[in-house]
């Protein structure tokens, strides 16, 4: 078994890490802005490529398998001090580009996809509702067949991207009798007549990422754009989270890696009772047990994306990595406001941006509790 990258993937990954570095910041810069994310930072994100990672290279995307991808992304995570523009351009890409390269009609790939990818367009993934969050085969939004398409009614209740988005994919039930067999996925643009855009939530963490409401009111939608076929919407659904729940949290062993240097280089520096903070051992400990979770976590999610390229079945590997990275990130937060103390508490210092930017991975792309079931499941529970 090879644990090592090619000499051209480390390239690409450093290259990715400096060209990131040097567009946002730095690994110094703090939390990050307080306010959304940009054009400007879109496009940017666009011309490194970071936006079409894994989308074919027909339609402006560099068609990398999930490995590749999760390399990139990691760098990304690792280069990137604001968390919110990594979750941001991630769900663009997962949750929505993924779908359309997959499943869209070839009309909706040439029309949609470089946009997507050059950071021309922004997009959101539209399936949360206020009665349907993790049970995602009991939506209330509808869909009704009409003469040249579908009828939407109904409201979609937290949709990263949201108020920011050119572009939704979402999924709304055409046939209430047939429960996850009867759920459809849809590509809708901003301007489409029904279509009503909510103002951003205030919210704990990943603050570059608008999200809200998204509501149809009678919104017409063509039939070339729905997602592969009537009724298969749980399928594109789930195909779409086994990337984001893989490649996604790449992004958050990027976060891990950049804690433990935040907290390393402290460590050395902060000196009590005459010492360096990292010669007491309680300190030193904390530090070990953040690189034990982030190597254990990296580790589980390479295998992932590894079983995805080959085309095995990776429902198990995806979950196990998707809780071991999440609930890892949370862990290693909270210790690292341990290690800096009172600083780790003040928001000047940006150690508690960590906690609030990861907190929200226990719970988005399936909580905890789904990932544990789902594994539960697979080992026959």
């Amino acid at each position: 078994m090879d644990f090592e990258w090619s000499p051209e993937q480390r390239t690409a990954q450093n290259s990715v890490l400096e060209a990131v570095r040097a567009a946002f910041g730095g690994e110094s810069a703090g939390p990050g802005p307080t306010g959304f994310f940009t054009g400007k930072d879109w496009r940017t994100l666009g011309d490194l490529g970071l936006l079409g990672l894994c989308v074919p290279t027909r339609y402006g995307g560099r068609g990398l398998g999930a490995l590749e991808t999760a390399g990139l992304v990691e760098a990304f995570g690792r280069g990137c001090p604001d968390t919110g523009l990594v979750f941001a351009a991630s769900a663009h890409l997962f949750a929505c580009a993924v779908p359309i390269a997959e499943f869209g009609t070839d009309e909706v790939r040439e029309r949609l996809l470089p946009g997507l990818c050059s950071g021309e367009l922004v997009a959101g993934n539209a399936m949360t509702e206020a009665g349907a969050g993790s049970d995602v085969s009991r939506l209330a939004v509808t869909a009704e067949r009409v003469a040249g398409g579908y009828l939407l009614n109904g409201e979609k209740s937290f949709v990263s991207n949201g108020p920011a988005a050119d572009v939704y994919v979402t999924y709304a039930t055409t046939d209430p009798a047939a429960g996850h067999l009867g759920v459809t996925g849809f590509v809708v643009e901003r301007g489409t007549p029904g279509v009503i855009v909510g103002e951003p939530f205030e919210k704990l963490g990943l603050l570059a990422c608008p999200a809200g409401t998204v509501t149809f009111e009678n919104c017409l939608v063509p039939a070339e754009q729905v997602l592969s076929a009537e009724g298969t919407g749980g399928a594109v659904f789930q195909h779409s989270m086994g990337w984001e729940r893989a490649c996604l949290f790449a992004g958050y062993l990027g976060l891990m890696e950049r804690l433990i240097e935040r907290c390393v280089d402290h460590a050395r520096t902060r000196r009590q009772f005459g010492r360096g903070i990292g010669g007491f051992q309680s300190v030193a400990n904390r530090i070990v047990e953040m690189k034990l979770r982030l190597d254990g976590a990296r580790l589980l999610l390479h295998r992932a994306c590894w079983q995805m390229d080959q085309g095995a079945d990776s429902v198990l590997s995806v979950a196990l990595s998707k809780l071991a990275v999440s609930e890892g990130a949370v862990a290693s937060a909270l210790d690292a406001i341990q290690v800096f103390g009172g600083r780790g508490y003040q928001r000047e210092h940006g150690i508690e941006a960590f906690l609030r930017d990861t907190v929200p991975g226990t719970i988005f792309s399936g909580t905890s509790d789904i990932q544990r079931l789902l594994i539960a499941k697979e080992l026959g529970l």
